[in-house]
């Protein structure tokens, strides 16, 4: 009989159908091919959306397929509190620390995807406990940058360089990238304004670091790299120093998350025909290698 009562308005008119008129589980599947952002946009626009958006079956999907095994990471108040998927999202969204707070872990909000960062108090440093060569030197500089961690190893002089650590960890299936973060001179504030010190800073354009990583399947990788620059530009100095700069060691690839992938990771300069100093060694990233670009604050080499 063409258009329902329903649809008829007062006067006789059709009335056309909105959005509000969409099922909340057409609309969930829609949900399925959106990212978390977009679908935290959309959740505004009427009921049925926002229900459609509150669906475990719509978060599931933008959870690593191991999530399960990642939960142990979380607070137990929190895992305990049977959380619906969307707040499991959104806690995993956030660092988690594990490892004393040497590591931490989280999702990229746009693609949730697995990311860690180490610190490099979870970090064998060669000579760290010597104050004639290392210092500890808390900061909110690298918390500010990358929402990590609050305290740098700061290298005052050695000539023995070298610097380990490992993760043995339930990754998922992907293709990451390993880097080391760090800065040449010591930074602070004064008055206000961000400084860099680089009296103690020598040593670096002599010999390259060697930086190196393998993995428990086999995989191995390495680079090198002159931490200074020995070519100054006339109007703007040496580029790498004052900067936090990311530098890649590798990629290694994970086919499964079961068993575990053990990832050996490390950065020397053991050369002792000459001494080396002013440098902050932040910590360690692992993260999806399609991401790594678009990760902000520093230079990437």
């Amino acid at each position: 009989m063409g258009a329902s009562l329903s649809n008829l308005g007062s006067n006789g008119s059709t009335i056309a159908p909105s959005l509000g008129d969409i099922p909340e589980n057409c609309v969930a599947r829609v949900f399925l091919h959106l990212t978390p952002p977009e679908i935290c946009n959309l959740a505004r626009l009427n009921r049925a959306f926002r229900g459609a958006a509150s669906a475990d079956s719509v978060w599931e999907s933008k959870l690593p397929s191991n999530y399960q095994h990642l939960l142990r990471l979380m607070p137990e108040e929190q895992r305990c509190r049977n959380l619906s998927k969307k707040d499991i999202f959104a806690v995993f969204s956030k660092p988690l620390p594990f490892d004393d707070g040497n590591k931490q872990l989280w999702l990229d909000r746009v693609t949730g995807r697995v990311c860690m960062s180490i610190s490099a108090k979870g970090l064998s440093i060669t000579g760290i406990d010597d104050r004639r060569y290392w210092t500890w030197v808390p900061t909110e500089e690298s918390s500010i940058i990358h929402f990590r961690f609050n305290i740098v190893a700061y290298l005052q002089q050695i000539w023995w360089f070298e610097v380990d650590g490992e993760v043995d960890f339930p990754f998922p299936a992907d293709n990451y990238t390993l880097s080391f973060r760090l800065h040449l001179g010591r930074f602070s504030k004064r008055l206000g304004r961000r400084v860099c010190n680089y009296d103690q800073t020598h040593g670096w354009d002599i010999k390259p670091v060697i930086f190196r990583l393998s993995t428990s399947d086999g995989q191995e990788a390495s680079s090198e790299c002159c931490l200074d620059e020995t070519v100054h530009d006339d109007t703007y100095g040496n580029h790498k120093r004052g900067y936090w700069v990311d530098y890649k060691v590798g990629e290694f690839i994970v086919t499964g998350s079961e068993p575990t992938t053990k990832v050996r990771f490390s950065m020397k300069q053991i050369d002792c025909t000459h001494s080396k100093g002013g440098l902050c060694v932040d910590s360690v990233f692992i993260i999806p290698s399609e991401l790594r670009d678009r990760k902000g604050g520093g230079f990437l080499k």
